[in-house]
């Protein structure tokens, strides 16, 4: 996924500021790195959807788990129905809040890569928009 956006980046942007003298990492921190997490966001966010519901990391509970602990805990008290609307209501704020986190990190990026939002961004500097 890296590497994909990595190679989304346009070649003139990459060899310009080493044309200009720009050292490597200069080049990583003010080019490379928010342009190739500008284009890696999305899918970064999707495969962290994925990973949320197939499996657990460390700190995060997965919807297996949490199925699963609803199962063992409906079975000792005979109560179901408390227990799986908990976990889905576990579940669906863990995704709401890592999803709204990963489109706030987009716009940011967009926002970062485009200019001020209102202004068309243009060859050499910004436009206001025509209305």
């Amino acid at each position: 996924m890296l590497r994909g956006a990595y190679l989304a980046i346009a070649k003139g942007e990459l060899e310009a500021p080493a044309l200009s003298g720009w050292g490597a990492l200069l080049r990583l921190r003010r080019i490379i790195a928010p342009q190739v997490m500008r284009f890696a966001l999305p899918g970064l966010g999707n495969v962290w959807q994925v990973v949320l519901k197939e499996s657990a990391l460390i700190s995060v509970t997965g919807l297996t788990e949490l199925l699963r602990q609803a199962q063992v805990a409906s079975g000792s008290t005979k109560q179901p129905f408390t227990f799986y609307v908990t976990a889905a209501a576990a579940y669906l704020v863990l995704t709401s809040i890592s999803s709204w986190l990963f489109r706030r990190a987009e716009v940011q990026a967009m926002r970062a890569a485009c200019g001020p939002p209102g202004l068309r961004r243009l060859n050499h500097g910004y436009q206001l928009p025509l209305s």
